[in-house]
């Protein structure tokens, strides 16, 4: 399957082959301010299946809430956030689901930070959700 992202403006877009490795949706403070909603929802992708077709981004990089620097690419036309770059998930690629503009897009398969999620905003009861990031096993040297 091939899926295109795109910014807000159309002048930069993104191509996604296949589906993603995982759909997260992200409370943390950093993304409520990126988006300026309440969540970020990721779509993360294996980097070799992330394709800039159009446009030229300008980039962002700053810490995560995780303690690990991430880097975000924009739209330098519409401002808008495309994809962003996690040096703790390096082989991955995360991609705003919502510029893909699909609502069949696949759901979120977790929640996290909601330790920073607003109270009154009600999760699916069968969304698994992590009050931070859940720890990833470091594989052996």
């Amino acid at each position: 399957m091939i899926r295109e992202a795109r910014c807000h403006c159309g002048k930069m877009t993104l191509r996604c082959s296949g589906e993603p490795s995982k759909v997260s949706l992200c409370h943390c403070f950093d993304c409520q301010r990126r988006t300026g909603s309440l969540f970020s929802v990721a779509a993360f992708y294996p980097r070799a299946s992330v394709e800039l077709r159009t446009g030229q981004a300008a980039a962002f990089r700053r810490p995560s809430a995780s303690g690990q620097d991430v880097t975000f690419h924009f739209c330098p036309e519409c401002g808008s956030n495309l994809w962003w770059e996690a040096d703790r998930l390096p082989d991955l690629v995360g991609v705003a689901a919502g510029s893909f503009a699909d609502p069949d897009f696949p759901r979120p398969e977790q929640a996290v930070w909601t330790e920073e999620k607003h109270h009154w905003l009600p999760l699916p009861a069968d969304l698994p959700s992590h009050a931070r990031n859940p720890v990833r096993p470091i594989p052996p040297e």
